[in-house]
């Protein structure tokens, strides 16, 4: 596959790199990644990232281009397999697509012409560093850096990996191609006095019962902080993360822009993707969300996530 995949950047002149909307940084990791290798590699072509923005697009790398630039582009579709969370649906505009990803969910991009997805990867950056090392690609420093963040992150600081000696082999050489570590856990995880009131704020607002842990935040919330969905969202999840009685860790937030409420869950060695799956969701099997439609079907999922755990114990 990684040889078809070669292929067809060698046949482009114009190549337009998408991936999925509100993206941490794995999402930007690989694409700005990605971008980075092919820029390093063909220097003679027209290389593009495209997408919503948030604080992982830290040096201002989305573009904005044309709706003409796609009609002989071929665009990679990076971190997702599932249309209707691409950002940006002008992909549908191009003459050929490649989607690269490593969830679990099927792929039904109708117009994908190659689909290479590996659930045995941790990270869509561990799995696109291994197809620039497989081909012998050459990787740059800032290639290495994005990668190495997506591949952090993804893996909760190297907490959980499907391969953990392929993992940190490959993080290993990250670093050897000029990954700059220290700046990227600076920018991650260093933070200002009220960013830890906030989630001081948050952590006293869980819920726990029967071994589940879940926080829902209606719009108040943010009425009291200024804050975009994605920080509370995804943000803040992790906060009733590594207590001993809890094995399964839920967060439910409003989006007023959309309408819906963001869902997302979180275990310790449980399989949860299925319930996220169950409502139109997906993820990683211990790592993954959904987006519901009222929070009486909130209270379905935790009372699904109760007796999930139920049945594990």
């Amino acid at each position: 596959m990684y040889e078809d995949i070669l292929a067809k950047v060698m046949g482009y002149q114009t190549i337009i790199i998408h991936r999925h909307s509100k993206p941490d940084f794995d999402a930007i990791g690989s694409q700005v990644g990605l971008k980075e290798i092919l820029v390093e590699n063909f220097p003679n072509k027209h290389i593009f990232v495209v997408g919503d923005q948030n604080r992982f697009d830290m040096e201002n790398d989305m573009q904005s281009i044309t709706d003409e630039l796609y009609a002989d582009a071929l665009v990679f579709i990076l971190d997702v397999a599932v249309k209707h969370m691409v950002s940006d649906d002008r992909y549908k505009l191009a003459k050929e697509v490649i989607v690269i990803d490593h969830h679990k969910n099927a792929c039904d991009i109708e117009n994908a012409t190659l689909v290479l997805s590996d659930s045995t990867f941790s990270a869509c950056a561990e799995l696109i560093t291994d197809m620039a090392l497989e081909l012998n690609l050459k990787i740059n420093p800032r290639a290495a850096s994005f990668l190495y963040a997506g591949i952090v992150t993804d893996t909760g600081r190297f907490q959980w990996m499907h391969k953990p000696e392929r993992v940190f082999l490959i993080a290993s050489m990250l670093t050897g191609f000029g990954a700059k570590t220290t700046e990227l856990y600076d920018f991650l995880y260093v933070e200002t006095l009220e960013s830890k009131q906030m989630k001081n704020y948050f952590s006293n607002r869980f819920v726990f019962e029967e071994g589940v842990a879940y926080l829902k935040n209606d719009k108040e919330v943010f009425d009291k902080f200024d804050v975009d969905v994605f920080t509370v969202s995804r943000g803040m999840v992790n906060l009733a993360a590594g207590i001993d009685t809890i094995k399964i860790w839920l967060n439910f937030t409003y989006d007023a822009e959309k309408n819906i409420i963001l869902g997302e869950f979180r275990s310790r060695g449980i399989k949860i993707v299925d319930i996220a799956k169950k409502y139109g969701g997906g993820g990683h099997e211990q790592a993954c969300g959904a987006s519901l439609q009222s929070w009486t079907q909130v209270d379905e999922v935790i009372a699904d996530y109760k007796q999930l755990l139920k049945e594990n114990n």
